[in-house]
């Protein structure tokens, strides 16, 4: 083994403290540096990853004091393409949280700087490295053609969950932030191109700022005919009822992630969001007298990785990405098109308009 790829964390928020752990036990990482503007969000990083590291509160003067080879970057989503390019004009290679940009336009940018730096970028859709959900689209891709796709995440939050959504409100609204990992989930369902995207929304809290809105549910079709809806909604308003829904129908039949939403699981619970300990797999399938042919089957996926153990599988990738010179590519066009795809979702709902975008004006 060479040596360790020396990795700068930015943002000591959750994702950035279940990252740090990941770096802080894989052998083939060594962290140089934590940043963020607040000395108790760092302090809370270090005692949870049970180390000392040097302390920053400025990104500019970290990147350049530690010299690191890859920078983890854990902020809010207005800073990410330009910390980005900061950390690939350095030769850095970057792991990046979700969403790449807040623009389509800033997300290429942020792709065409990895590929002139010839450095590494890995996004954060952590539920491509999530086992079950792998069986769950490898599942749904035996239902046939077209595809019904029926998701969602509602986040009932108070006190400091509310303030954070409120924070990342000021860049972009629920069904873009969490919406880009279920409609990427929806594009490796069907392996086709989507079409055109329309929305609704409800602005639901007078704390928001102007314009923002905190629930949408977007609608995108696909150029083979399926089709999928993502609800997404956060604040101290929302339901904790039917706030878990992961369901894909199609010709051959239906299958959903069950068994992971009841009175122990509320929808504030972070862990929760990718539990998904069993699926449901339903058979059409009719025999002569009418009845099923078949029972449900169900699927036990035991043994499902945590939410810090998914960040530890998507730093393997990363290091492998790395000491491997593997061809990321298609992560990266995915990463823009799943943005693509959340943006038309919100403009839709912000015109009252439905998005072809087959359209070049509907890509900015």
């Amino acid at each position: 083994m060479g040596k360790p790829v020396k990795v700068l964390v930015v943002g000591c928020g959750h994702m950035g403290t279940s990252h740090a752990k990941a770096y802080h036990t894989l052998p083939g990482f060594e962290i140089v540096g934590v940043v963020s503007r607040g000395e108790k969000s760092r302090r809370a990083l270090l005692d949870a990853v049970g180390a000392h590291y040097p302390q920053f509160s400025n990104y500019g003067e970290a990147l350049s004091a530690t010299q690191p080879d890859a920078v983890s970057i854990n902020t809010y989503p207005d800073t990410h393409a330009d910390y980005a390019k900061q950390a690939f004009a350095a030769g850095c290679h970057v792991f990046l949280e979700k969403p790449i940009a807040v623009t389509v336009a800033e997300a290429e940018e942020v792709v065409a700087a990895a590929q002139e730096a010839n450095r590494k970028l890995v996004v954060g859709y952590i539920l491509r490295v999530h086992p079950t959900w792998e069986e769950f689209i490898g599942t749904a891709q035996t239902l046939g053609k077209p595809l019904v796709m029926r998701m969602n995440l509602n986040q009932q939050a108070s006190g400091e969950q509310w303030e954070t959504h409120k924070q990342l409100m000021l860049s972009m609204a629920p069904i873009v932030d969490c919406g880009v990992h279920y409609v990427d989930v929806m594009c490796q369902m069907t392996q086709s191109r989507p079409v055109r995207v329309s929305a609704v929304g409800a602005r639901l809290s007078e704390e928001l700022e102007p314009g923002m809105y905190n629930y949408g549910n977007l609608q995108v079709t696909f150029a083979d005919g399926s089709v999928g809806w993502y609800e997404a909604g956060w604040g101290p308003m929302m339901s904790n009822t039917a706030f878990f829904v992961k369901d894909v129908v199609g010709p051959q039949g239906c299958v959903s992630i069950v068994g992971v939403q009841d009175d122990s699981i509320a929808s504030d619970n972070v862990e929760g969001h990718t539990k998904a300990a069993r699926l449901r797999l339903h058979h059409s399938e009719l025999a002569a007298d009418g009845t099923f042919a078949r029972a449900d089957d169900f699927i036990d996926c035991p043994d499902e990785p945590d939410h810090d153990a998914l960040c530890l599988r998507e730093q393997q990738l990363f290091l492998d990405a790395i000491e491997n010179d593997r061809d990321l590519s298609g992560h990266m066009d995915d990463a823009i098109n799943s943005l693509r795809i959340v943006l038309a979702a919100d403009e839709s709902f912000r015109t009252g308009h439905t998005v072809m975008l087959d359209d070049p004006k509907a890509e900015g």
